[in-house]
């Protein structure tokens, strides 16, 4: 499956002071993604990554993500609009035929990512992280807050567990 924001870039010969790569999502980009991270609407995605050789055969990518997005509230279900940013750090090796352990790389690093014929796909990897800074729980300027917890002194009247911390007024104790 093609993911919906694709910027493949090859790594085999990377300059020594690494590589800088801009990307943007164009419209029909941002639409898919907007359905695939059930948002209202993606109005801009923007990535800028640089690319260098790291211990061994790894390549360290770090840069930041940009996004301009729509969600929906989830009390009122009204429209959220934010602005989403996000610092991406990642390291790529090839893995094939070698057990991941078997990959030399610094050990405070991210999680080693598979490089597939030294290639790395940099809109799908903007996409995840995206997806993971996304605000799970939008909410509107004027939706009403969640409801407080009764004052320790004031009595509660549904109290079904009441039982088990032994407060309540239940017979299991005949």
């Amino acid at each position: 499956m093609t993911p919906e924001f694709s910027r493949v870039v090859g790594v085999n010969t990377l300059p020594r002071g690494g590589r800088t790569v801009a990307i943007e999502a164009d419209e029909a980009e941002r639409t898919a993604l907007a359905r695939r991270f059930d948002l209202l609407a993606l109005d801009e995605l923007k990535a800028r990554f640089t690319l260098t050789a790291g211990r061994g055969d790894t390549v360290v990518v770090t840069g930041t993500m940009t996004a301009a997005v729509v969600q929906r509230c989830v009390v009122t279900l009204d429209p959220v609009p934010a602005a989403v940013e996000d610092e991406i750090e990642a390291v790529f090796a090839d893995t094939a035929g070698r057990d991941e352990a078997e990959v030399e790389v610094d050990p405070v690093a991210a999680e080693i990512e598979p490089l597939v014929d030294h290639r790395i796909d940099l809109g799908e990897l903007a996409a995840q992280h995206l997806s993971l800074a996304l605000d799970p729980y939008p909410r509107s300027p004027g939706a009403p807050e969640a409801a407080a917890e009764p004052p320790e002194d004031e009595p509660e009247t549904r109290r079904p567990f009441a039982v088990l911390k032994g407060g309540g007024d239940d017979k299991a104790e005949d």
